[in-house]
């Protein structure tokens, strides 16, 4: 299994026994995010990528695999997403450096594109 497909296996558990424990904070935190991430004035893909540069600022892998898989499921290009990270490492520095390169590679698996590497992305 890829790095943050994994990621994602690895917190279901965690996540529906956190469900269980407080189902009302869950529910109410599912209901933001689905009337956050809904189509508006800003379309959902652009949403995803602003929830991806959270993500890398946050710098939580978790994060950047929902939301990785989100900008990829919303149709965001490869170019969409690394001119993003560009602007995440303008605004964080050095960590930037490290979570963007993060951030690609997920979108990548997600999206079931090439490594960089390869495409020169």
């Amino acid at each position: 299994m890829e790095h943050f497909h994994q990621v994602q296996a690895d917190l279901r558990t965690p996540y529906r026994e956190l469900g269980a424990a407080i189902p009302d904070v869950m529910a109410g935190f599912g209901a933001l995010h689905t009337a956050t991430m809904a189509e508006g004035a800003l379309s959902a893909k652009v949403k995803e990528l602003i929830a991806l540069s959270i993500s890398i600022t946050r710098e939580c892998d978790g994060c950047i695999a929902a939301h990785a898989r989100g900008a990829a499921r919303q149709g965001a290009t490869a170019e969409e997403v690394a001119e993003m990270i560009g602007v995440a490492i303008s605004l964080n520095g050095g960590p930037g450096t490290v979570w963007g390169p993060r951030a690609l590679a997920a979108f990548q698996e997600f999206a079931g594109a090439p490594p960089a590497s390869a495409t020169g992305v």
